[in-house]
């Protein structure tokens, strides 16, 4: 009989030191009531309650967590039906408000990210919507981390994971971006063809310029070489003057030679000229040019009497 006295004796003693002695771990934060009403906050380690007087209320974890959002299916502004789901990070930053102003944390959590993933979409179009996921993100985090401030939460961090417009959808915009595509190519070879028509026709400016250039240079060296050789030409007259003043008959009949054979070329390379008969042979030409030289002699032998007079 004593020992079974004992061994209840031991049970309430258990009890009543498991009652008093509490250890909070880490990561979480327990509400202390006392007979149902809140009274303070348990921190992580070591605490002592009066059993019966104080109990355990809510056991709130303070660590960050990740709340999945089921896919649902959503009307964009532009009437297109798309099935959307995503993610939610959040942390409890006050436990007593976590724990008594809303009755299921993570439920009403779920409800307003959802009901707002309806409302942000519902205010874009398709490809908004498809485009934009980071405006989208920002937009529910804003709405929901202010919703949720009375609730000791902060949101971190909303994540649309997928987007799925439905298949015929898929389709249109595939070949949407088929024919998109298509269209920048075509674009693309006719610039191509653009550019290759402007080189080309600068090519031919530059040739024409060129060509131009290399005309007036020729024209340049001829008018150049014609100069040179009338300068020449005048400078063999002067000479074959000097000679004839000087008396040497030979320097005549070098001058009215040349001359004549000029002629002969002259003539002969003419375009409108293909056969000549010429009424003279070369010895009437050699005698033309002794008859030549024979007045030659006559004109120098006056002057030389005339300049041998005296002078009246």
């Amino acid at each position: 009989m004593g020992g079974f006295v004992a061994l209840i004796l031991l049970v309430v003693v258990a009890i009543f030191v498991s009652k008093t002695v509490r250890v909070v771990p880490q990561g979480y934060e327990w509400t202390k009531e006392t007979f149902g009403r809140y009274t303070s906050t348990m921190e992580p380690g070591l605490h002592i309650l009066i059993p019966v007087y104080h109990t355990v209320g809510k056991k709130m974890n303070m660590m960050e967590q990740v709340i999945d959002v089921p896919s649902q299916d959503v009307i964009t502004k532009d009437n297109a039906v798309v099935r959307v789901d995503g993610v939610v990070f959040y942390q409890v930053l006050d436990a007593a408000k976590a724990a008594y102003e809303v009755s299921n944390l993570n439920q009403a959590i779920l409800n307003l990210v959802m009901t707002n993933i309806r409302t942000v979409l519902g205010s874009m179009d398709l490809d908004e919507s498809l485009s934009k996921r980071d405006d989208i993100n920002a937009r529910l985090l804003r709405v929901v981390d202010e919703a949720t401030h009375p609730w000791g939460l902060k949101c971190n961090r909303i994540e649309i994971k997928d987007i799925q417009p439905p298949k015929d959808l898929i389709d249109s915009m595939a070949r949407q971006m088929k024919a998109e595509r298509e269209k920048r190519a075509n674009i693309l070879e006719a610039e191509g063809f653009r550019q290759a028509a402007i080189l080309k026709a600068e090519g031919e400016k530059q040739s024409v310029i060129l060509a131009a250039e290399g005309r007036r240079e020729a024209a340049f060296r001829e008018a150049e070489a014609r100069e040179r050789s009338a300068q020449a030409e005048a400078k063999a007259t002067e000479l074959v003057s000097q000679s004839i003043r000087a008396g040497d008959i030979n320097a005549i009949n070098y001058f009215v030679a040349t001359k004549y054979v000029d002629a002969l070329k002259a003539m002969v390379g003419a375009p409108n000229q293909k056969i000549m008969l010429l009424p003279m042979e070369a010895t009437g030409v050699l005698g033309s040019l002794a008859g030549i030289a024979e007045l030659a002699k006559s004109s120098l032998a006056e002057q030389q009497v005339a300049k041998s007079l005296p002078k009246a």
